[in-house]
């Protein structure tokens, strides 16, 4: 390792300790001075002899770095339980964030400074959420707390024993697969149930309609249209937000495709930023010099629900067979018409389904087509529910910005021969 590069790793590890540290000085900041085990500079420090540690432990052997992490714990605990029984006050969080930034500050220098810097920024923000994840963790109810160790258990058990082939005729189930995928959407959708919890819509509606996007922009756009029929004033707003959770919708097909099957991307990446793009600006015109009104609550059963995943997966296998038996018996315009009949009720399952089996059966420009055409199908149903459910003013404004969004669709879908 050469000296600037020597440098350049301390550096990291400096900046790991000072950005831990800033947290824990700000966390701290009304105690006074040498009444406190550790602030800003002790963090910032710790990460430094972390990193120092390593580069002597390339000299001096690898043992030497263990008997420095012994070291600093045995001080580090030693001060702290020192304040501890001073103050009477008992949290073990300090002191497990100031190891931490030793290793990291370590890891900077003799492992992958981007991991260290990412695992940094992780610790940092466990560390600032502190107040709303306790929070989020007191709404808990027992039956959430069950349906995620169930899905832990069965995702962890289960997985690694389903056979990892397709088991039909058709060549198109894949237990393994459907399972797994199963579990992504879950975990997506998770998001946004965490952000309702933690937050509250009460914060402001775009958060709401954000969460409730990562959960189910449909259920978000029955919620927001009924709202504006009880509440005339805020038709405006709530429009906007329907606008906004079908955003988070088409990004979510993006995310979809680039984690599943990257080479899909430039074929379907157009259209839906061009889609996204007119939804955003309808959005911003609906919302512009408007406050958000209060009691946007959205009822979202929680996605991690034992019962959801297997409807998910039923789901999943559902669609994925039929497109297998259709593909081989009609062609083609089977499949995009089974993606037309299931993007009235879902986009997750047949954008997964569409974008796994380009990857062995079906062809890339097949799959890309069924995934626009699911979610232009999904974009009339939420503007016809808006319609029905929030009124005139309501349908015509989110169906004139869906509209737009149709018509972007099929346009950049023409300009790369999708059509």
């Amino acid at each position: 390792m050469s000296e600037m590069e020597l440098l350049l790793r301390l550096t990291a590890a400096l900046a790991i300790g000072v950005l831990i540290g800033l947290e824990r000085g700000w966390k701290t900041r009304r105690a006074e001075d040498q009444k406190r085990a550790a602030g800003f500079r002790t963090f910032a420090l710790s990460g430094l002899l972390g990193g120092i540690s390593a580069a002597l432990a390339e000299v001096l052997g690898g043992l030497f770095i263990g008997f420095a992490f012994f070291g600093f714990s045995l001080a580090f605990v030693s001060f702290h339980w020192l304040q501890a029984r001073d103050e009477g006050h008992f949290s073990v969080t300090t002191v497990v964030a100031g190891l931490v930034t030793f290793v990291l500050g370590a890891l900077a220098v003799a492992g992958d400074q981007r991991i260290a810097a990412a695992s940094a920024v992780a610790a940092a923000l466990l560390l600032a959420l502190r107040e709303p994840l306790h929070r989020w963790i007191a709404r808990l109810t027992w039956e959430e707390v069950r349906a995620v160790l169930i899905l832990v258990a069965m995702t962890f058990l289960l997985l690694p024993f389903l056979p990892n082939r397709t088991v039909d005729p058709w060549d198109a189930i894949n237990p393994y697969q459907i399972w797994l995928l199963a579990i992504l959407i879950a975990a997506i959708s998770f998001g946004g149930y965490v952000a309702m919890k933690v937050f509250g819509s009460r914060l402001g509606l775009m958060m709401t309609a954000t969460a409730g996007g990562l959960a189910s922009s449909t259920a978000t756009t029955v919620t927001f249209a009924r709202m504006a029929r009880e509440r005339p004033g805020t038709w405006r707003l709530l429009s906007a937000g329907i606008l906004v959770s079908s955003i988070v919708m088409t990004a979510r097909v993006g995310v979809f495709a680039a984690a599943l099957n990257a080479a899909l991307l430039p074929l379907i990446l157009p259209a839906l930023l061009v889609s996204g793009g007119a939804l955003t600006l309808g959005a911003a015109l609906l919302a512009s010099g408007r406050s958000a009104p209060a009691g946007a609550e959205l009822a979202i059963a929680n996605p991690l629900d034992i019962g959801t995943t297997l409807r998910l997966a039923a789901i999943l296998a559902v669609i994925m067979l039929s497109v297998g038996i259709v593909l081989q018996e009609f062609g083609d315009e089977g499949v995009i018409a089974i993606a037309a009949i299931s993007g009235l009720a879902d986009v997750d399952a047949v954008t997964i389904s569409m974008v796994q089996m380009s990857k062995s059966t079906l062809a890339d420009v097949t799959a890309v087509q069924a995934v626009l055409v699911s979610v232009a199908v999904n974009t009339v149903s939420k503007a016809a529910i808006a319609a029905f459910l929030g009124g005139r003013r309501v349908g015509l404004a989110v169906g004139l910005a869906s509209l737009v969004a149709l018509i972007g669709i099929a346009v950049a879908a023409a300009a790369i021969g999708l059509l």
